[in-house]
């Protein structure tokens, strides 16, 4: 086995650490390595050299993964055995600190997705009151009516029914209405996912529908990621890639009851591994995002 290459491989997507952490984690080596020294050498021709049985290339690689994969600016980062816990903890962090433009009620979110099928684009109304459009990889588009006075324009397909109008609630882009706690978060998806009792793999796609084409406040999507660090189950995918290709860490939520694992995929959501940004999952990839004016229009 060459060592270096097992090395890169098992830091490859780890970020370095700052320098003034690094302390505690090189005294703990040392000190391994000290101990692994009295117990696993043999005397050699009564001279004073030893030999290093007990720590091979494995062990050394593990040890340096180990080093490298301390806390990034004071956030709790994946190593190389990813804890997913602390990576939705350091995504609701970062979230937290990333500037936030709230959008005017009469704005559009915009969303572009990469699929396996090609790009898609929608804008969905700020408030929910104005007609809003997805663009499949196709180039068709999807109407999105708006919901006025409790009534949205209904449609055949893609074709507006003159004079037809169908209850309706509005479904707002901008999110600010959901929770900013963890605790009051998990809560809210418990009670309104779509899934039954105890499915949370179908919770776990319900908050990536508020992660994928919602422009959520900075509390509410910490909120969102400190709740799904509350699932169960949850398992951390090392060396992953969104759907564009992007490296970062995964996490997955276990299979439904009645999902069969023999056939069932779990969704892997991505954050980046240095920033702790959403990326996207294994199948789709928020390549671009913002607030727009009108319908068609990008940032």
């Amino acid at each position: 086995m060459d060592e270096l290459k097992l090395i890169a491989e098992r830091t490859d997507s780890v970020p370095l650490a700052e320098s003034g952490v690094l302390g505690p984690a090189r005294a703990r080596l040392m000190a391994e390595i000290a101990a692994a020294e009295t117990e696993n050498v043999v005397p050699l021709k009564k001279r004073r050299r030893w030999v290093w049985t007990g720590v091979g290339a494995a062990g050394l690689a593990a040890a340096i993964t180990a080093v490298v994969a301390l806390t990034p600016a004071g956030l709790e980062p994946p190593a190389a055995t990813a804890d997913p816990e602390a990576v939705l903890r350091s995504a609701a962090a970062a979230a937290l600190k990333t500037p936030d433009t709230p959008p005017k009620p009469d704005q559009f979110v915009y969303t572009k997705t990469k699929q396996p099928d090609g790009e898609r684009e929608s804008w969905i109304s700020a408030d929910g009151t104005r007609d809003g459009m997805i663009r499949r990889a196709d180039g068709s588009s999807f109407p999105l009516p708006g919901c006025r006075n409790g009534q949205a324009q209904a449609y055949k397909g893609e074709e507006p029914i003159e004079g037809v109008t169908e209850p309706c609630t509005p479904r707002p882009g901008y999110r600010a209405d959901l929770p900013t706690d963890a605790d009051a978060m998990f809560a809210y998806l418990n009670a309104d996912h779509s899934g039954e009792k105890g499915d949370y793999n179908a919770l776990g796609k319900d908050v990536l529908a508020l992660a994928n084409e919602n422009h959520l406040p900075p509390a509410v999507r910490a909120a969102l990621y400190g709740a799904a660090a509350k699932v169960p189950g949850l398992r951390a995918v090392d060396h992953t890639k969104d759907a564009a290709g992007r490296p970062g860490v995964g996490i997955t939520w276990p299979l439904g009851p009645h999902d069969d694992p023999k056939v069932a995929k779990p969704v892997v959501i991505v954050f980046a591994a240095d920033t702790f940004q959403y990326l996207g999952t294994n199948s789709t990839a928020a390549t671009a995002s913002g607030v727009v004016d009108a319908v068609g229009q990008r940032p």
